[in-house]
This record gives structure tokens, C-alpha cells and sequence, in this order.
């Protein structure tokens, strides 16, 4: 097997751990997660198998254990339900002998014990699962997927639904089943040590031994045979079934086939489906060759006379267990005396939750057969495999049992569940990089300035995600301030229909279509801006700098004074609003205003500036100069500033100083509108005035 590491491994939001420290850190998770069920007490069935099981005391024959079931009962009895389990029995025993008696605590500790076990070496399984089974040259196993499978095991330690396998003693058939089931997968991936071609007969017998211990724990330790057939065909010899169904079906290129037969795949599969047979034979003569009887009681579904009704809520009781894998709220340790009511009739809703079943199963299914994706065909079919195989035996296909939803029979299936899961937060956390990488990378070049380089960029984030909204916001902003309005007006709003809510860019698709004369529709989208983000200073300030440019003077009085309300230091906000009651001759009004913003933002020479033009306009010009020399002090190198004070000086008859600060400004912009023409009137005042002294 030549595989790759996945692709969305190192994508998965956790710590590359080490062998030793992803078990233990598993462990650990699945100990906190279950440890207060170590000082419970002896519940529901625990009182049959446990406390009224006469097997369990050291006085009885160990060899009963051999010849009854799992509640004590002979297996020939006609009261039998057949369930044979010597294995877990014989642990129930050992607990008894250990501890003197029957206390509860030891029977707790141990299920929380090989829960513990069982997570860590899930780790293992996900890791030849996802990442194929590869060797060092010293012959050790490698794990290519160390954080895919280490999720998808914290996933399976921590999942509510095993709460009946672990609190419940009872459940320890389940964790045994479990834990052999794994050693024999284990076990099977070991025969081919050697390479492809070259496997062991030995160790694949040494599976299917322990498939028969994991059947001796209970009987659904027989669906390894499954998972391993299916892990030979998939990953020893890398079928594509969807390419294999074709060809064979087209009747083209059947050199495959043969390609099966001198890669052993044949063989493997003959030796586990006759060792399946024989453990199956086995069981059934251990069963006194008849079926276990069970009561409409425990399974109503399975006395429907009507096949359609068997069917449909055979389907309900299965999307009822995968909404417990998917969303584990309410659990319960009995389903029967009718918890769950038979679908008796098409109307009934709940017929509609097997066919979302379904569909959804469809869809996971067409993934894992058609994806180009080889990695992802191969992790979604084995989560599939892990998801249904365990739970043949409870689905009612082939035997009725003994209830209708039982949480414990999950424990094995919600394996595959991790698995898909883990795949499904390693795949999105790889597409958002992919695209959170590049929005990054932009991001930071235009802090930076580059904006050209930011533009590609972010290009590159939209087209990896159409519905990256920030992204596109971005870019419009930098396409706007290059003046490519046309295109920052597509993408944003594009941005807003993509999500309606997203108040920024509502404003700056405003800003765009003012620059663009759209002035109904900038409106519009500002007061949607301001609709989904309530305080949104930013926003009426723009809104006002709108209305301002449709000379619509006291709207936008209105919508700066809104913008210095809910931001008091909004320093353009005051400023627009001293300018615009300047030009509107309120010069009372916007002394007030001004004076009232510098009390905020003593320190701003921009509002400086503009009440200092104020001010010499009503001809105070003492108090203009002292704004004026103020705004100077904080910021010297502002033209404009000496050149409005140069006029201050000027029409004070102060030419001297006027004559100095024309100077200054014309030295900092020789080109400031007006600034030259003053100084020439200036000078030829200067003149006169010293012609007439001479």
C-alpha cells in the first residue's frame, strides 16, 4: 500500500502529540468524561445478570457459565433469550471473587477501565482507517493521519451515547466485544507486515480467533469479519468499487479480476467467510438450534402483520439511533412499554425522518464511491463500513430482537460515526484555511500599503470561497479607493445579498454608489447599514457627508450630531458640522459647536483649524490667532494653517507676522489655491505702506 498522508491532517485545529501522549491525553478524556459512574449502584438488568445470577458465586461450578446464558438460565430452556456470553460472565465472576461479594464499585471501576482502553486504541484503528497501514524500516507501524485520528478517537472517548456501555455493568459485553473486535482488526492489518503480495495465513487465523472471543464477550463480535473483508478489498488491494462495477458491467478491461486472484484477495476472503460459517454454525448449535422468543413487548414493530409497516418502522427506529450518534440529548436505558408508538398509517410526520435517513446515507454513499477525492472516498467508506456493519445484528434484518432501541448496541457503530465526523472537521477546517490563509496574507499587505499585491490576494480567497463576505468587502474597499467603482459596487453588494445582516458592508456599498451619483440608492443602503447594526457612528457619518453633498444641510446636521452622540471623539463628524454651518453662514452656531467638540478633543488641531476660521469671520481675532497658534503647536506642518493665518494677520493689519506665515505655507505647498495671490496683495501693500512712511 503506497498512501500519502491526508491532506487535511495538519489542517485539524490540535497539537501533533506523540504515540505515548495522544493515548494517554484519550484515556484521560474518556476517564473524566465517565468516572463519576464508578460509585453507582446495581441497576435494571444489572439485577438479573449480576445479582440474581447464581453463576457469578465461587461455590457454583465455573463450568455452568459454559452451559447458560448470560442471566443464568440454560440455554435449552424455552425462557432462554440465547444470549451467550461466557467471556463477559466469567469477568462478572472474577469481580465477585475479588472484591468478596457483590459491591458495585469494582464492576464500575473495570467498565470505565477498558472504556479507557478501548478509546486509545481507536487511535490506532482511525490511523490505518484514514491513513493506511505503513511500516518503518524497523517494521513499526507509522500513523500518517496522527491528528485525524486522534480527533476522531476523542470524539468516540467522550460521546454521551456510550453512557449505558459504561455506567451500566451489564453494558461490559458491549466494551469486551469491543476491545476484541479491535484487537482482531489489529490482528488482521498485522498479516500484511510483509507488503501487498505477501501476507500471513497465520495471523489472518489469529483474527478470526479473536472474532470468536470477541462473540464469546457477545454476538456482534462476528461483524469484524465484515470490517476486515472490507478493509482487504479497499485498502490491501485499493479497489475503486464504483470503477470495478463499471468495467465489469460495460464488460471492459476485466484484468483486474485476475489482478484479485494472484494478490490473494480471494483466498482471504474465502478463509473468513469459512471461519464466519463456522463460528455462526457454532453459535447456533450453542443455541440449542432454535431462535431466542421474545414478546410483542419488547419488539412491537417485529408482530406488524403488515410487511410495509414492518419496514417503515424497522427505518424509524434506525433514524432514531442516528439522531442518537448525531445529536445524544435525551438517552434513555429502555426503550420499550411503548416509548416509541408504531408509524401505523402514511400520514403519520414522523415518516418523513427514513427518508431524511436515507438521503443523507445516499449522499455519504455517493461521496465515498464517486469522489475524485481518493482520500476522501477511502475515509467516508470506511466510516460507512464501521457506522453499519456493527449494527447489522440490532437492525432486525436477518433475526427479531429483543427491543427496539437499545444505546448500547451503538457503541461499536458510533466508531464510524467519529470517523466521519473527524473527517468532516478536518475538511472544513482545510477549505476555511485555504481561504482564511489568502484573506490573511491580503489583509496584512494592505495594513501594509501594498494594495496591489492585497488585491490578488483576496482575488484568490473569493474564488477558493464565493461566500467569503469579508473578503469581498475588503477588496471592494481597496477597488474603491483605486476608483474601479463598477467592479467594488458588484462585489459588494454581492457581499450584502450573500448576508443581508452584514452592516459594513452595507456601508460601504453607500459610499461606493455616492461616488457613483446612485444618491437614492447610497441612501438606502446606508439606513440598512444603520438598521442591522443600531450604533453605527460610522455610518451617519457618511450618511451625512450624503446629505451634504445634496446641499439637504440639515439632514446632515442631523446625521453628524447622531454620529457624535453615539461616539462622542468622532473628530470628523464635529469638524463637518463646524464646516457646513461656516458655509452656511451660522457662524454663531458653529462657534458653539465647536468649542463644544474641543471640550472632547482638546488636542484636535483639525477642529482648531475650523473654529479658528470661525472666528476670525466674526472678527475675533485674538481668539482666532490663539486657535490658530494652538493647531500649529500640535501639528507645524499644515499649509493650510499658516495660510489662513497669514489672512487672520492680514485683515488684522498685522503684515509683518501675516507676511512670515504666507511664507511658511508657501514653502510646505507652493502650489495651495490663493495662498500665492494673498502673499502678492500682501507684498504690494508692504510696499505702499513703506512708500508712504518714506
Amino acid at each position: 500500500m503506497v498512501l500519502s498522508e491526508p491532506y487535511w491532517d495538519h489542517h485539524i485545529p490540535l497539537p501533533k502529540l506523540g504515540p505515548l501522549h495522544s493515548r494517554l491525553v484519550t484515556a484521560f478524556v474518556a476517564l473524566i468524561c465517565f468516572i463519576n459512574s464508578h460509585d453507582g449502584d446495581f441497576v435494571f438488568d444489572d439485577s438479573e445478570a449480576i445479582i440474581n445470577n447464581k453463576d457469578l458465586n465461587p461455590g457454583t461450578p465455573l463450568s455452568n457459565i459454559w452451559k447458560n446464558d448470560f442471566w443464568g438460565s440454560n440455554l435449552s430452556s424455552n425462557s432462554s433469550h440465547k444470549s451467550y456470553r461466557p467471556l463477559t460472565v466469567l469477568t462478572f465472576r472474577i469481580n465477585y471473587l475479588l472484591a468478596g461479594g457483590l459491591h458495585p464499585i469494582g464492576f464500575h471501576t473495570l467498565n470505565v477501565a477498558l472504556h479507557c482502553v478501548i478509546s486509545m486504541l481507536m487511535i490506532d484503528v482511525f490511523a490505518i482507517l484514514i491513513g493506511g497501514l505503513v511500516h518503518d524500516g524497523r517494521g513499526l507501524t507509522l500513523n500518517l493521519s496522527p491528528k485525524a485520528s486522534f480527533l476522531a478517537a476523542l470524539f468516540f472517548a467522550a460521546h454521551p451515547v456510550h453512557t449505558e456501555s459504561v455506567a451500566g455493568i451489564v453494558g461490559r459485553a458491549d466494551l469486551l466485544c469491543a476491545l476484541f473486535f479491535q484487537l482482531s482488526f489489529l490482528v488482521y492489518c498485522r498479516a500484511f507486515q510483509g507488503g501487498d503480495r505477501k501476507f500471513s495465513v497465520l495471523w489472518i487465523f489469529g483474527s478470526i480467533l479473536l472474532c470468536a472471543v470477541a462473540m464469546l464477550c457477545k454476538e456482534q463480535g462476528i461483524t469484524v469479519l465484515g470490517v476486515n473483508a472490507a478493509y482487504d478489498i479497499l485498502m490491501v488491494c485499493n479497489l475503486n468499487i464504483y470503477e470495478l462495477a463499471h468495467r465489469l458491467l460495460s464488460r471492459r478491461n476485466t484484468a483486474d479480476v485476475g489482478g484479485l486472484v494472484q494478490s490473494g484477495l480471494l483466498m482471504r476472503l474465502a478463509l473468513l467467510f469459512l471461519g464466519g460459517s463456522f463460528l455462526l454454525y457454532a453459535r447456533w448449535r450453542i443455541m440449542g438450534t432454535g431462535p431466542p422468543s421474545f414478546t410483542e413487548v419488547d419488539n412491537p414493530a417485529s408482530f406488524a402483520e403488515n410487511v410495509i409497516l414492518r419496514i417503515v418502522n424497522y427505518n424509524y427506529y434506525y433514524s432514531l439511533n442516528a439522531w442518537l450518534l448525531l445529536c445524544p440529548w435525551w438517552l434513555c436505558f429502555d426503550w420499550s412499554m411503548g416509548c416509541v408508538p408504531l408509524i401505523k398509517s402514511a400520514t403519520d410526520w414522523r415518516i418523513v425522518w427514513p427518508l431524511v435517513l436515507w438521503c443523507c446515507l445516499m449522499g455519504l454513499v455517493s461521496q465515498a464511491l464517486c469522489s475524485q477525492d481518493s482520500n476522501k472516498r477511502r475515509t467516508l467508506t470506511f466510516g460507512l463500513v464501521l457506522l453499519v456493519i456493527p449494527f447489522l445484528p440490532a437492525s432486525n434484518l436477518f433475526f427479531r430482537v429483543g427491543f427496539v432501541i437499545a444505546e448500547r448496541v451503538l457503541y461499536l457503530s458510533s466508531a464510524g460515526y467519529c470517523l466521519i465526523l473527524a473527517y468532516a472537521v478536518g475538511y472544513c477546517c482545510c477549505h476555511w484555511r485555504k481561504h482564511k490563509v489568502h484573506y490573511n496574507v491580503g489583509k496584512s499587505l494592505a495594513d501594509r500599503g501594498n494594495q496591489s499585491a492585497a488585491v490578488k490576494y483576496y482575488r484568490e480567497a473569493v474564488r477558493l470561497h464565493p461566500k467569503y463576505v469579508h473578503a469581498m468587502n475588503n477588496l471592494g474597499n481597496i477597488l474603491k479607493e483605486r476608483n474601479e467603482l463598477k467592479e467594488a459596487e458588484e462585489l459588494l453588494s454581492a457581499a450584502v445579498y450573500i448576508q443581508p445582516d452584514f452592516a459594513a458592508a452595507w456601508m460601504n456599498l453607500g459610499i461606493v454608489q455616492n461616488s457613483l451619483k446612485k444618491f437614492d440608492k447610497a441612501e438606502q443602503s446606508y439606513w440598512n447599514a444603520i438598521r442591522f447594526r443600531k450604533k453605527y457612528p460610522d455610518c451617519y457619518y457618511n450618511l451625512g457627508r450624503l446629505y451634504a453633498d445634496l446641499n439637504r444641510s440639515i439632514d446632515a446636521l442631523n446625521a453628524w450630531r447622531n454620529a457624535t452622540m453615539l461616539k462622542p471623539d468622532h473628530s470628523l463628524a464635529w469638524n463637518n458640522m463646524v464646516i457646513l454651518l461656516d458655509n452656511t453662514g451660522n457662524l454663531a452656531q458653529a462657534e458653539l459647536i465647536g468649542k463644544e467638540a474641543l471640550k472632547i478633543l482638546p488636542k484636535d488641531h483639525t477642529i482648531m483649524f475650523s473654529l479658528a476660521n470661525v472666528l476670525g469671520k466674526q472678527e475675533k481675532y485674538k481668539e482666532s490667532e490663539g486657535f490658530f497658534l494652538n493647531a500649529l503647536k500640535i501639528n507645524p506642518n499644515v499649509a493650510s494653517c499658516h495660510g489662513n493665518l497669514a489672512v487672520l494677520y492680514h485683515r488684522w493689519g498685522k503684515l509683518d507676522l501675516a507676511k512670515r506665515h504666507y511664507e511658511l505655507s508657501l514653502r510646505l505647498d507652493p502650489s495651495a489655491p490663493g495662498t500665492k495671490e494673498n502673499y502678492n496683495m500682501l507684498k504690494r501693500k508692504i510696499e505702499q505702506r513703506q512708500r508712504t512712511i518714506g
